[in-house]
């Protein structure tokens, strides 16, 4: 098997296809917000997710809206 050093490889692409013209992300569309999380369910950085600044605090607040809502869960 070949080893591969970590500056080789290509960080994945950002997950976001969202522009900051859309509207707010609503704390409803948890098949939406899913992508954003991590299998342990962590919110995804900035540069993982692809968000402008404003638009990844309009992400988190709707994840932590829609877990105090019980839509979604604290822990997978």
């Amino acid at each position: 098997m070949a080893e591969y050093s970590k500056s080789s490889r290509t960080p994945p692409p950002p997950i976001a296809t969202r522009n900051c013209d859309d509207p707010r992300i609503d704390y409803k569309e948890t098949v939406y917000l899913h992508k954003f999380l991590t299998p342990q369910a962590q919110i995804l950085s900035r540069k993982r997710s692809g968000f402008c600044t404003q638009c990844q605090r309009q992400l988190k607040e709707a994840i932590k809206r829609a877990r105090h809502m019980a839509l979604m869960p604290f822990v997978n």
